[in-house]
């Protein structure tokens, strides 16, 4: 049985808030949790091969020159397409969850007291879908 940790990548620049969500994370589940304050030092570690990134949308908080959600998410897209992104924002607004599928994203997710609950339950859909995805390619593969 693959006993491999799910390796996470968090991205925000509201360091408290990182903080939290790493704990939250750690203490619910077995995964390798990675933060990072901006989407550029996302970007300098991406060759450490994330299942999943947790993306701030504005992430502008510590550097006002840095590269937003946005920005981040299409970049990370280019790198690699099939590394499944969720957005996480304060705005509970439409048009920006628009915006970030249109961007490729995953999921969209507003921070709030259960945000960390529905964090959870898209990353185990997400490798629910993989392990379905792994299991047809295998029966395809014999037929």
């Amino acid at each position: 049985m693959n006993t491999e940790k799910i390796k996470i990548f968090l991205v925000d620049d509201d360091a408290v808030f990182l903080k939290l969500l790493e704990i939250e994370f750690l203490e619910h589940a077995d995964f390798v949790i990675e933060t990072y304050p901006t989407g550029e030092k996302c970007m300098e570690n991406l060759s450490r091969s994330p299942d999943v990134i947790i993306l701030d949308y504005h992430l502008d908080g510590i550097d006002k020159f840095a590269m937003n959600g946005i920005e981040t998410l299409d970049k990370i897209k280019a790198y690699n397409p099939d590394i499944p992104v969720i957005m996480l924002s304060s705005q509970d607004k439409i048009d920006v969850a628009i915006n970030c599928m249109h961007h490729r994203a995953f999921d969209y997710v507003v921070k709030s007291e259960t945000a960390f609950v529905r964090l959870q339950k898209i990353i185990t859909s997400i490798f629910r879908y993989k392990k379905m995805e792994k299991e047809l390619n295998w029966y395809m593969e014999r037929m």
